[in-house]
């Protein structure tokens, strides 16, 4: 079986925890608990009839006092980035971790997830800018945490971009 370490980058307070949590135990919780530093859990998928130990790292995150430590980061096969699709600010952050991410470990498989979509009434995201980012290849779903909508087919098909490597 293979193992991958796969982190999740985003603002503070997207779903990042919630997402997880959701993935591996399917649990959801309204309490809210902040992520200090880091939190690894795992989980094993069938990926193009493959198994994977995906290894995620739940980083902390990033918000006008903290920044992602990029040396989490390092070692990774792929990450996800994490935008609160009810606060159109955090998709620039995750925008922005993109470009930090590719930077420091150079090219790797990506995924975004705007969570909160049991929230779609409330959102603020650009829609243009969602197309925007689709248009130039990034794996891009809508999801929720909370009903568990599209959370195992992002990691599913994260898995897979793993596998086509």
């Amino acid at each position: 079986m293979i193992q991958k370490k796969v982190c999740m980058i985003g603002a503070f307070a997207v779903g990042k925890t919630s997402l997880v949590s959701r993935f591996v135990k399917s649990i959801f919780s309204e309490k809210y608990l902040t992520t200090v530093g880091v939190k690894i859990d795992k989980k094993t998928v069938t990926a193009r009839g493959q198994e994977i130990n995906l290894i995620l790292w739940d980083l902390a995150g990033e918000d006008e006092f903290m920044q992602v430590r990029m040396s989490y980061v390092r070692g990774s096969s792929a990450y996800l980035l994490v935008a609160d699709g009810t606060r159109g600010g955090t998709l620039d952050t995750a925008i922005d971790l993109q470009r930090r991410v590719e930077a420091e470990t150079g090219k790797l498989p990506f995924a975004l997830l705007i969570n909160k979509a049991d929230l779609a009434e409330e959102w603020e995201t650009d829609e243009r800018k969602i197309e925007s980012l689709s248009e130039r290849g990034w794996a891009i779903f809508r999801t929720s945490a909370k009903t568990g909508a599209s959370v195992e087919e992002a990691f599913l098909a994260l898995g897979e971009r793993i596998i086509d490597l």
